[in-house]
């Protein structure tokens, strides 16, 4: 097993290496051809719209945290359009990013290695002092990794040594910064910056559903997504070198307000040091990392938020958020209900709408998170046609509405399994009892393709009424055949027929009830 190396072996700053994405592929992408390979940031930029079909994280987060580090550049190069009136022209004449490449070129070199002794590219080159005596394995700047700090269900523990490549290292620290979760760091305060380094606060993303429009090549996507702006903002190199004013550690400061969207899309939500290591192969990598609490923002302006979609109506209503009990195609009627409703604000659903009927994807991501373990990352893809917007809206609330009702029907169903085959429980047995005959886990993974296919046909054109009254017929059938498998473990005697016999009429007459959505009655009971 690795070992972490002692302080007294740790290189002198001035030795550091030179590793600069411009020069070094680290941007994972697809091309045109269905490959996957790395790409320096130049390389990116100047292929875009050629053989790129779009960026290839190793979990959905990553992709967006390099996402989100790219729009940053086409911000602070000024790629986007200045004002609304030229976004549309911008997109169908596939504008080319000769500034974004214009602009890493001319930058200074300085500004992009990520291990400058001292300004290192999106670090806090602060710590620095503390690396030798307080640095711990880069297993902590993973954030799959990071967890309670103690052991992982990949048996990756924060003290081990393994190093990380300054490629893997990189993106690592973007998708904190974009989606570090709230908790204590793993860092003496009082041994390093001040007291509040500690205090982790969550990411910008952390919290919510981020959006993005997916296009045919990365070139398309990032054009779809970058809102006009006339003040673009500040880059954020580096933590110690910047015009923005950084915090302090003493004591927890307010939020500083963001000067533009090159500034939040680059913003470093950690205070970050990478220590650099040779690997076995001679390339460059990672061998210890700190890190602690970085900057704090003041509440963004819809300007700066032109994906958020929101739950709820009036004063009730937030952006939504990932959830463990809903997956995420149950909420794509608030998706397109931002859609719909483009009318309120000039955002990215009010420019989408201008795209005549061109289709594009919206791809939504978030992260389930157990306080300060992260558990999961969900991700979806909803098609999206200007002038269906409506359709596309009706259709998946009421898909998700019928499914809603098949559940609680399965639901009742099991309860009259339960009390016939089970007539004197203990009241501690019941859920482990119930959940013997609960289908519901089958009805919602079964669900999610004929629910895609739904918003497929009404982006398609196909008649709405029609394609809901298939979806519908789709879900009562397969309840039926959930419960039936359910079932099966009844046993073969009085009791076990009757548990059976009053579970499937249950179910039946469920779905035929007055209040029951029509597409799932039989045809003889519709209105």
């Amino acid at each position: 097993m690795c070992t972490l190396a002692e302080p007294s072996a740790l290189p002198p700053a001035e030795a550091a290496p030179w590793w600069d994405p411009r020069a070094h592929p680290c941007i994972p992408v697809v091309t045109t051809g269905g490959r996957t390979e790395s790409r320096t940031l130049l390389q990116v930029f100047r292929s875009a719209d050629e053989d790129i079909k779009t960026l290839a994280g190793s979990t959905p987060g990553e992709t967006v945290a390099l996402f989100e580090f790219l729009m940053a550049i086409c911000y602070a190069s000024k790629s986007n359009p200045p004002v609304p009136e030229r976004w549309l022209d911008a997109v169908e004449s596939q504008q080319p990013f000769d500034l974004a490449v214009k602009w890493l070129e001319d930058e200074p070199d300085d500004s992009w290695n990520l291990f400058h002794p001292t300004a290192p590219l999106g670090q806090n080159s602060l710590l620095a002092p503390f690396m030798g005596k307080h640095g711990v394995g880069p297993a902590q700047l993973v954030l799959e990794h990071v967890g309670d700090y103690n052991q992982f269900f990949d048996h990756h523990h924060l003290a081990h040594a393994q190093p990380l490549t300054a490629e893997r290292a990189f993106r690592a620290m973007l998708t904190q910064h974009a989606y570090g979760l709230s908790g204590r760091a793993r860092i003496s305060g009082k041994a390093t910056l001040g007291d509040t380094i500690t205090n982790l606060a969550t990411g910008r993303l952390g919290a919510r559903i981020r959006v993005i429009a997916l296009g045919e090549t990365l070139g398309d996507t990032l054009r779809l997504n970058l809102a006009p702006a006339a003040r673009r903002g500040t880059f954020n190199h580096t933590w110690t070198v910047s015009s923005l004013p950084r915090r302090g550690f003493a004591a927890k400061p307010d939020g500083r307000p963001v000067d533009g969207p090159a500034d939040l899309h680059s913003v470093l939500g950690r205070s970050i040091l990478l220590h650099p290591c040779a690997l076995a192969n001679g390339e460059t990598g990672v061998d210890r990392v700190l890190v602690g609490a970085g900057e704090l923002l003041a509440p963004l302006p819809d300007s700066l938020v032109q994906d958020v979609v929101y739950a709820g109506t009036g004063p009730n209503a937030k952006p939504l958020a990932p959830s463990p009990a809903r997956a995420l195609w149950r909420e794509a009627h608030a998706l397109y209900a931002a859609v719909a409703d483009r009318g309120k604000r000039l955002d990215l659903y009010h420019r989408l709408a201008t795209l005549a009927e061109r289709p594009v994807s919206l791809w939504a991501v978030g992260l389930i998170a157990n306080k300060t373990a992260p558990l999961s990352w969900l991700a979806d893809t909803f098609p999206y046609r200007p002038g269906r917007e409506e359709d596309l809206r009706h259709a998946a609330h009421t898909g998700s509405q019928i499914a809603e009702y098949v559940a609680a029907s399965l639901w009742k169903a099991a309860f009259a399994a339960w009390r016939v085959a089970y007539p004197n429980p203990k009241p501690a047995d019941k859920k482990l009892q119930m959940a013997r005959f609960d289908a519901r886990p089958e009805h919602w993974a079964a669900t999610e393709q004929p629910f895609h296919i739904l918003l497929d046909k009404v982006v398609a054109g196909a008649c709405l009424a029609e394609s809901l009254q298939a979806y519908g017929e789709t879900l009562a059938e397969s309840a039926t055949t959930f419960l039936e498998r359910r079932l099966d473990s009844l046993p073969t005697n009085a009791r076990g027929f009757q548990a059976r016999a009053d579970a499937l009429r249950t179910l039946a007459s469920e779905l035929q009830k007055p209040k029951a959505p029509d597409q799932l009655k039989s045809k003889e009971k519709r209105p």
